[in-house]
């Protein structure tokens, strides 16, 4: 799966939470990848992070970084 539509996908689900208290809204963000994405989509996400993050929006980010 190609980087742009992971992060696509992540930031649609930051994007629901953002409405959420910050901290509730980071943890669901972060139960939300965790039990959805295969491992290797969360690698690919998390690599992202670490290499820059460029395109994820605030919460995708934590939750990307923590991955």
């Amino acid at each position: 799966m190609q980087i742009d539509k992971l992060v696509r996908m992540a930031n649609e689900i930051a994007t629901y939470f953002e409405a959420y208290p910050q901290e509730r809204g980071q943890q669901a963000v972060l139960e939300h990848i965790r039990a959805f994405w295969e491992p290797r989509m969360r690698m690919a996400l998390a690599e992202h992070a670490r290499e820059d993050g460029g395109g994820l929006r605030p919460l995708a980010r934590w939750a990307a970084d923590r991955l």
